[in-house]
């Protein structure tokens, strides 16, 4: 029978984990000049010369904003103050607003297009460090950010966000991510993240006009973003919110499941909780179709039926916090025995204990994806570090009876 000595030693990984093996290798990457360099492959050679991205850029201010307020860690609050005047200073357009998507290596701009999956996560460390602050700039900031989503990604016609635009918000042919993204309109994802910005601007600046915004894109998945037959979400979508593609993402499944149920919960409204609360307990147990045997959440199924069995390091975070979320919200204690056991797959499997931080993946085969990057254009230290915070914060108002489970060392 699990007990809090289980729960106790977890936390403890938890926080180690955090504080000596993710942050400390972050710090390490700040260039003494300002920012982050670009790029550090997986044999930790650094590539200085490499563009800044935003997106890369906006999480690390987040993940040291957060890790401050958590923990009171004075270096943490230090390196976000300093991530913080950076990150405004090169990354918001002195001309039309918004943020670029990329900087080059010497901080001018390079990507000037904007892309609203971007600005979102910008909001979302501007609204963290604020609240580690209260400076202004960084909460006034944030809400220009949420003014310039609604004017010119909101669809004030229809439903939903658009992708992105040029510098000036005038139409892009290219409106994808990546190159791995279908070149639809508009997404799931930026919808997500979009959302995850707003519920944590709410915390701070909470108005009609920002409880509108968030309330009714979380009433866009619950409608129609989560599939009602198979309650997984569509991935993309076009201008009329028609879904285009066939394809599941059980990662980005169990990281809604949360994050909906988070921006319902700060929202605030009852019956739009408890609608939410059923769709996202339908939504976190369709993502786990993709649960492995060895605990793990494997990365997503193809539209042709295949199945991609790459554990990302992003996935088994989420799922980790998604099944954190089974335990505590929807009265599922056994959830937590999954959740323990993704960790010991993420110690055994994904985390470098030589270097610091984790790898980007283990290959269908069992290897270490060593081709992508330890830290990049898109790999960063928010999704292991939030996994820590949030797993952090909630495991002490779980109900542990039922569970069972033993931590392996």
């Amino acid at each position: 029978m699990m007990d809090n000595s289980v729960i106790k030693k977890l936390s403890e990984e938890l926080a180690d984990n955090l504080n000596n093996n993710i942050l400390p290798y972050w710090l390490r990457l700040e260039d003494p000049a300002g920012g982050y360099f670009g790029r550090k492959d997986s044999s930790e050679t650094l590539h200085p010369e490499e563009p800044r991205g935003c997106i890369l850029n906006a999480r690390i201010l987040w993940t040291f904003a957060a890790a401050a307020r958590a923990t009171g860690n004075q270096e943490y609050a230090d390196a976000a103050r300093r991530q913080f005047a950076w990150f405004t200073k090169h990354f918001i357009d002195p001309e039309y607003g918004g943020c670029y998507w990329s900087v080059n290596a010497d901080d001018t701009p390079l990507d000037t297009k904007k892309q609203f999956y971007a600005i979102a996560f910008s909001i979302y460390a501007l609204s963290e460090y604020y609240m580690l602050t209260k400076d202004e700039k960084a909460l006034n900031t944030a809400i220009d950010l949420f003014h310039i989503i609604e004017t010119h990604s909101r669809d004030h016609n229809g439903e939903g966000y658009f992708e992105a635009t040029t510098r000036d918000w005038q139409p892009i042919g290219d409106m994808r991510l990546s190159d791995k993204d279908l070149n639809s309109s508009k997404t799931m994802n930026t919808h997500l993240h979009i959302l995850e910005g707003y519920t944590n601007l709410l915390r701070v600046w909470r108005t009609d006009e920002s409880i509108e915004a968030t309330a009714s894109l979380l009433r866009l998945f619950n409608d129609t973003i989560v599939d009602k037959d198979s309650n997984h979400m569509g991935l993309f979508f076009d201008d009329n919110m028609q879904r285009v593609d066939h394809a599941i993402s059980y990662g980005h499944d169990i990281e809604a499941s949360w994050l909906m149920l988070e921006a319902a919960e700060v929202i605030g409204n009852k019956a739009l909780y408890e609608e939410t609360k059923e769709v996202t307990r339908k939504l976190a147990l369709a993502a786990l179709e993709g649960l492995q045997p060895d605990g793990s959440l494997i990365y997503e199924r193809h539209e042709d039926g295949r199945l991609d069995s790459e554990r990302h390091w992003w996935v088994q975070a989420e799922n980790i916090v998604g099944l954190t979320y089974l335990a505590r919200y929807h009265d599922m204690p056994e959830a937590l025995d999954k959740a323990l056991r993704c960790w010991d797959y993420v110690k055994a499997n994904i985390v470098d204990t030589e270097n610091g931080e984790w790898w980007w993946s283990r290959l269908p085969d069992g290897t270490i994806n060593r081709r992508e990057d330890k830290a990049g254009f898109w790999k960063c230290p928010y999704h292991n570090s939030r996994m820590c915070l949030e797993t952090l914060r909630q495991l002490p108002n779980i109900k542990i009876h039922h569970a069972h489970h033993a931590i392996t060392s």
